[in-house]
This record gives C-alpha cells, structure tokens and sequence, in this order.
C-alpha cells in the first residue's frame, strides 16, 4: 500500500494501489478501521470490481477506479446525492477536458456520445454504499470507475476515452479533474 501527498483540496488522506481487488472493499476495510473523513482509495486495475447490482464490472488496467470515504454530518440522502454528484463531476469533467458530449442515467451512469458509433455508451459510473464504523460513525463509500486508456471487451456496451480520442491520456488529468468537479457539486459545507 502506498500513501502520497495530494495537492487535491478536501482529500485528507490517499492511498494508492496499482492493482487492487476492489478500491470499495478497501475502502470499506479502512472506514471500518476508523479512517479520516475524505480518504481516498485510487486503483488502475481491479481484478474483482463490481456494478451497482453486484455483477463483475470490466475494471481492466488503464482505468482509474477510486472510492472516497465520505463521512457526512447529515446522512438523509447522501448517499443518493453523493453518487449524483460524482457521475456529474465525472461527466463535467470529461466535457471540460476532452470536449465530449455527455449525460448522466439516475442510477449513476455516464455516457458519452460516440459520434463513430452513432450512440451512446457508457465510460463511467458511481455508486455508494453506506458502512457503520467500530466508533458508531455512518461512512459513505463513494465508487467511481471511468474507463480512461482501457481496452473493453465488444460485448460490454462500453467505450473508453482513448478509444474515442485515438490516443492514450494521463489518467491522472481525468482524476484530478474529477475531484475537483465533485467537491464543488458535493459541497464541502455539507461536512463531508
């Protein structure tokens, strides 16, 4: 496990592995442990990542798959609010660094347009999930995966932003980017 400094506002703490079973079930491990508020789990490949309904999600190497550790004053609907606003971050941020169209599904989805393909197809998605800690504190657990410089298999619907750019990009802007978008539709005020 490795933890590095973010120069990211509101994220107390990150820990960083380049390949992990599931960035939630971590995340969920170190909530359970007691962790600060607005830890950050970051991952580039999970070998065991899932949907919102629990199915295997394609989280292959070249995606950047992060769960955040939200602990908010307030838990009536945060966690729908939560995973609202980060698939919004998440398609914001991809309008702003890349140009595309995008549009978010209520359960937490974000598509792109694929001009080629004629359609839309999915690039990313949310999801939350509320824990108990040993100290009797309600934690959120808010999942992002956005499929960056992966190759996705036909069958899975979905497209990534190399394959709709012709080129591979520094996850990392998409990271970055995203961030900075949810902190400012998840509010800070809101006592993460």
């Amino acid at each position: 496990m490795q933890e590095i400094t973010l120069s990211l506002p509101y994220v107390s703490r990150m820990v960083s592995i380049d390949v992990l079973e599931s960035t939630q079930d971590l995340a969920q491990e170190l909530a359970l442990q007691g962790c600060e508020a607005n830890t950050l789990v970051l991952a580039y490949e999970q070998t065991q990542g899932r949907s919102r309904d629990g199915k295997a999600w394609p989280a292959a190497r070249g995606g950047v798959y992060f769960s955040l550790v939200l602990c908010p004053a307030k838990t009536e609907l945060a966690e729908q609010t939560a995973c609202r606003a980060a698939a919004c971050a998440v398609a914001q941020g991809l309008k702003d660094l890349f140009g595309f169209k995008t549009k978010t599904t209520s359960a937490g989805d974000v598509q792109v347009w694929n001009g080629k393909a004629k359609k839309w197809q999915k690039i990313a998605g949310a999801l939350c999930q509320s824990v108990l800690s040993l100290e009797g504190r309600i934690c959120l657990l808010l999942g992002v995966g956005v499929h960056v410089n992966n190759k996705l298999p036909s069958a899975a619907g979905a497209v990534s932003v190399k394959k709709l750019l012709g080129r591979q990009i520094d996850p990392e802007w998409v990271l970055q980017e995203t961030l900075e978008n949810f902190w400012q539709h998840y509010a800070p005020g809101q006592q993460l």
